[in-house]
């Protein structure tokens, strides 16, 4: 799932939430956050705290990643030149593009 817009992360802490069997009380008790907060981001809300995202996405066991479409060279004290990622995503997309 690529993620570009606050609406992408909402859905995609509801599609995990939901398919883990959690209610929004049992994630927002799990995550340290209100249920409010969790119903607030599930819609949307576009000035949720990233921390509170980044620790929720946690909680379902979900990493994100960092992808930089500029390809600008990282610094080379970064931990992303250390342990460089695929993103299959972007792989994908090109293949069907070639199609």
């Amino acid at each position: 799932m690529r993620i570009r817009t606050i609406a992408d992360v909402a859905a995609l802490i509801r599609e995990r939430r939901i398919h883990l069997g959690l209610d929004q009380a049992e994630l927002a008790k799990k995550a340290g956050v209100s249920r409010k907060w969790v119903v607030e981001i599930e819609r949307g809300k576009s000035n949720a705290a990233l921390g509170l995202i980044l620790r929720t996405v946690r909680v379902l066991g979900i990493e994100l990643d960092v992808v930089d479409l500029s390809n600008a060279p990282l610094p080379p004290k970064s931990r992303a030149s250390r342990n460089p990622r695929v993103d299959v995503n972007a792989i994908v997309d090109a293949l069907r593009k070639k199609r």
